[in-house]
Order: C-alpha cells, then structure tokens, then sequence
C-alpha cells in the first residue's frame, strides 16, 4: 500500500476496508469450500466475473488503483498484470492461502511479465491474472527465465515501475529514489539497476548544464 502511495492511517484504514469488504462480498456471494485451490479457482473466476474488461497492458501497476477499480460499480480497467497479481494475492492472503508471485523476464515476446504461483501438496498452479481463463495457465511452464518472487521482490516491482514514470517525465531525482529503493529490495532487479545508472547520468547532465548556464 505504501509504494502504491497510500499516505496516512486513514487512507490506508480505508484501503484495508475496502479489500475486506471485497473479500466478505466474495465469501458471501460464492460460498466456497475449504479446499485451498478450489477456493483461489472460485475467486480468480468471481474477479473476472465482477470486471470482465480488467486486465490493459499499459493500465495502471498500484494496489490502491486496482482496489478502486474492482471495488468501483462503473466498468473500468482494474490494471496491468502488475496491479492484477497484487490484488489477486492480498485477497488470497486475506482468506489464508499464500501464494507467491512468478517473474517471468520475456513473457509473450514483449518483455518482463508477473503472474500468481499456487504450491500445494500435490501440484503447482500458475494463474495468469490478465487471462479469463488463466486459472492452471501452462503457457509458462517451461519458460527458462521463470523466477519466484516474495514480498520485497513485488513491492521492489512497484518501486520500480515508480521510477519509470518519473523517467517518463524527466523527473530523475525522484525515479533515482525509487529505483534504488527497488534495489534495496531486490539487489538483482537488473533492470532497476540500468535505469538508475541511467537517471544518474541524466541528472548528472542537468546539473552540468545549470552549472554551464551560472559561468555564463
């Protein structure tokens, strides 16, 4: 919540009430069983159900964004596969299944991709978020750059594509910040790691040229 920019104990008491209020909505409209995948199946179908235009490539990567949109009544995008993992597995975590997320570095030949994990006993589930029909997903099974990711690799991924839109509008002091931030969470975030260097020497040019523009 805090990289999505949730600032302040009453907004985020506000988010977290929202994601309770969507998990009571779900357990009292589907009523599912106590089978831990038969359960993640039956929410990630509901989701679906209740936002069926949620998934856009370039959509938005924050929690909070992707609380709002689901929780809204309007039909709206609910976010990238960024922001559709994160809500996919608070609200998992929230009826006591811990799943993990996947990073998969080239996914459909457009580039770096998560997704949701499911281990069990007996199986191991990939569920695309951004696919209707991702629930026990195959397509990257066999795909050599998966990785698992935890908590602080996600929340690094946040950070990260924080930095990206301050990239995106030039502002390399701030997308400095997050960028090292998403290192500190996960010192091998290559790409963060480009990106800073990156911000660095842009920054560095900027302040070169304001130095150039005083001597004159």
């Amino acid at each position: 919540m805090l990289a999505s920019g949730v600032k302040g104990k009453n907004e985020l008491g506000s988010y977290t009430a929202k994601l309770y209020y969507l998990h009571r909505y779900f357990i009292r409209e589907i009523k599912p069983t106590s089978d831990p995948t038969v359960r993640a199946r039956a929410l990630f179908t509901w989701l679906w159900i209740e936002k069926p235009d949620r998934y856009q490539s370039d959509g938005n990567f924050r929690l909070s964004h992707a609380i709002d949109a689901q929780f809204s009544k309007e039909n709206q995008i609910v976010g990238n596969c960024l922001g559709l993992t994160l809500l996919y597995n608070c609200l998992l975590q929230r009826m006591g299944i811990m799943a993990e997320t996947l990073y998969v570095e080239n996914a459909f030949g457009i580039g770096p991709h998560v997704l949701t994990v499911l281990q069990t006993e007996e199986l191991t589930v990939d569920i695309e978020n951004i696919f209707p029909d991702g629930f026990d997903y195959r397509g990257h099974v066999n795909s050599p750059s998966r990785k698992r990711w935890g908590d602080r690799e996600l929340v690094a991924a946040i950070y990260h594509s924080l930095g990206n839109e301050f990239m995106e509008k030039e502002a390399w002091v701030e997308a400095l910040k997050n960028f090292e931030m998403a290192i500190h969470l996960n010192p091998y975030h290559e790409k963060a790691k480009l990106n800073r260097a990156i911000s660095l020497d842009k920054m560095n040019r900027q302040n070169d040229k304001k130095w150039l523009h005083a001597r004159e």
